[in-house]
């Protein structure tokens, strides 16, 4: 009988010692975990081009996807970069925004001070607004405090090798096909890349050396990457803007 009581007080004893230990080997993870489970993703597709890009998303390694305002391809992007985050048992530990520094025509702002996510603000704006909608500011900047969304300019990404992560490029219109390459070439274990623009946006000086519609030339038949295209038709945001796109075609 003492031995029984014995034993069963080291088995107590070894089962108090591994929750102890569990304990340690996952506290740094704590405070993640808990932020990933106040993030819910309930996306309503529009339409069914918009489905056939999460389809795509899910299964190839990179996605590249093309159209214009108002078609709902950054937001889809984000949305499903969110609930991919959140459901693939830890597969993906952040979400990766990179974006060329590219200011308008003539709209040039000059020296900005702070540090690098300051400067980067003003053009990640319009970005992080997807985000704001999908999750609500509070959660989208405690997932940034968090380091589970990253913001970087294009050429922070150049050298990097990015593993577990799942990559958005924003305004691919604006890359050049040497910096493509690089940015592409980045990609990692258990990583995805979705790259988005828009072709009648190019902002860069050179709007020749864009190249957004050569990759999509090139890659159209590799299976690994999806390529995805919207056209006016699949504009949801305001019908006004079929008829802006519409306007602009004519008179360019």
């Amino acid at each position: 009988m003492v031995f029984g009581n014995n034993q069963n007080t080291s088995m107590a004893q070894r089962k108090r010692k591994f929750s102890q230990e569990e304990e340690e080997i996952f506290e740094d993870f704590t405070p993640n975990l808990r932020l990933l489970t106040k993030v819910r993703i309930d996306l309503k597709c529009k339409n069914e081009r918009q489905k056939l890009f999460i389809k795509l998303i899910n299964s190839k390694d990179i996605t590249i996807c093309a159209g214009p305002a108002g078609t709902g391809k950054t937001f889809v992007a984000c949305a499903e970069a969110l609930r991919l985050l959140t459901t693939q048992g830890g597969t993906y530990k952040k979400i990766i925004i990179a974006k060329s520094v590219t200011v308008l025509e003539g709209e040039e702002i000059g020296f900005l001070k702070g540090t690098m996510q300051d400067k980067m603000e003003p053009f990640m704006i319009s970005f992080m607004d997807n985000f704001h909608k999908l999750i609500g500011k509070e959660l989208s900047n405690s997932l940034l405090a968090a380091d589970m969304i990253e913001v970087l300019p294009l050429a922070y990404i150049r050298g990097r090798s990015i593993d577990n992560a799942i990559i958005i490029v924003d305004e691919a219109q604006n890359i050049s096909l040497r910096n493509m390459r690089s940015t592409m070439t980045r990609l990692g274990e258990n990583s995805k890349m979705i790259i988005v623009g828009d072709t009648r946006q190019i902002d860069i000086k050179k709007a020749e050396v864009s190249s957004l519609e050569k990759v999509i030339s090139f890659f159209s038949n590799m299976e690994e990457i999806g390529i995805m295209e919207f056209h006016k038709e699949d504009i949801v945001r305001n019908p006004l803007i079929i008829k802006i796109e519409e306007t602009f075609e004519k008179n360019s």
